[in-house]
């Protein structure tokens, strides 16, 4: 009986103790995450300007680097509850943007993406609906909508003309290239980016030796090999400088001056905001997950909507707040740095709402520079020697 009770005393003791009697909690159910609802809105150029055959035609330019913006946003929203959407407007040439603009505002939404002229972007923010709305200027490249026309609710995604011709300008100080020939398209375009490349050439101490207005067109009689040297001949100088930005006759212009000179601009070495050529920083990283999406290379202005989609969404995970006042300041504040892919932060000037960046220097199948340029400095940020500085600036509504 000994052994048997000291037998049950073990095994008692060997027995784990009854778990204690619990009222049964339920388990916390996860919060939802927020969503922001950005707006898209682009309108489809008229245009008479036949591409050449063997281009691609892009129809979906800027939405899809603004759904490439959207998938990375929400990558990082999964580990911070915030959810991105976007609402995708698309007018036709004759279509009103105004009304459409009206619409996405009375829908809430605050935060919208522009593909529209420049002078249909300075109408909308105008508009009294417009207020308390900010604008992401993801294609246009004109001065004045950061100068003289700015505007206090619009963001400028890509580099101004002032921006791209200092970037060139830089990179021909540097090879000593000096003495310019301008030549100039008959579009609009092509002389405010001209009065650009003049602006660039007073700044840096280049000469313009020549200027012309390209006026010639070309038809049987009147061929490239027989135009081109006879529109160039009558200086020297060392590099040929194009204004033609809907690209009507740059091209033909490479390998036929009368001098054996470059050619630089809007065709030949052109100043960029993204370039297919560009695989530095991890860019190319960029480059094969747009095209796996799109199917297609990536055009400035899909890069342009992808900066703007992701400096939301960057300011949102910095605030850890979707409500637009807080990512407004946020973007506009000291502490706003976004990776570009293109090696520093990019931020935006407080005084035009232009996102400072380098500017790539490429041609067809080469990425020959980036500018700033090696030697150029600026008592702040050297991104700052490009295009209008801030004592500069004509842009007052910022200030």
């Amino acid at each position: 009986m000994v052994l048997l009770q000291a037998d049950g005393a073990a095994a008692a003791r060997r027995a784990p103790p009854p778990a204690p009697q619990r009222s049964a909690v339920p388990a916390a159910t996860p919060q939802p995450a927020q969503i922001l609802t950005l707006a898209y809105l682009g309108q489809r150029a008229d245009t008479t300007v036949v591409p050449p055959y063997f281009d691609p035609v892009v129809t979906d330019r800027g939405i899809q680097g603004a759904r490439l913006g959207l998938a990375d946003d929400n990558t990082t929203g999964r580990f911070t509850r915030q959810e991105f959407a976007i609402a995708e407007t698309l007018l036709a040439p004759g279509d009103e943007a105004e009304a459409a603009f009206k619409r996405l505002v009375a829908a809430g939404r605050r935060f919208i993406l522009a593909d529209l002229k420049p002078e249909v972007l300075q109408r909308l923010s105008a508009l009294p609906e417009a207020r308390d709305i900010l604008l992401l200027d993801i294609a246009s490249r004109d001065d004045a909508l950061r100068g003289e026309s700015c505007a206090p609710n619009v963001l400028h995604l890509l580099p101004s003309r002032a921006m791209r011709a200092d970037a060139l300008s830089q990179y021909l100080v540097k090879k000593k290239w000096t003495r310019w020939f301008l030549a100039v398209g008959p579009a609009p375009e092509d002389r405010l980016f001209a009065d650009a490349l003049k602006r660039s050439a007073k700044r840096f101490g280049m000469k313009i030796v020549t200027e012309k207005n390209w006026e010639h067109t070309f038809d049987d009689r009147r061929t490239p090999e027989s135009e081109v040297p006879v529109f160039t001949q009558g200086s020297d100088y060392d590099v040929l400088l194009v204004a033609d930005e809907a690209g009507l006759f740059g091209d033909a212009l490479l390998y036929r001056t009368w001098r054996p000179r470059l050619v630089a601009g809007t065709q030949g070495l052109v100043a960029a905001a993204w370039h297919h050529t560009l695989e530095s920083w991890g860019a190319i990283q960029l480059q094969n997950r747009f095209r796996e999406q799109a199917g297609r290379r990536m055009t400035e202005v899909d890069y342009g909507a992808w900066l703007a989609v992701r400096a939301i969404g960057e300011a949102a995970t910095r605030t850890r707040s979707l409500e637009f006042e807080a990512i407004r300041a946020y973007l506009l504040g000291d502490h706003f740095a976004l990776a570009g892919f293109k090696g520093v932060p990019l931020s935006f000037r407080r005084w035009d709402g232009q996102l400072r960046q380098p500017v790539l220097l490429a041609q067809e199948r080469s990425l020959v520079a980036v500018a700033p340029v090696e030697g150029f400095a600026h008592p702040k940020n050297e991104l700052d020697s490009l295009g209008y500085d801030e004592p500069e600036t004509q842009c007052r509504a910022k200030k």
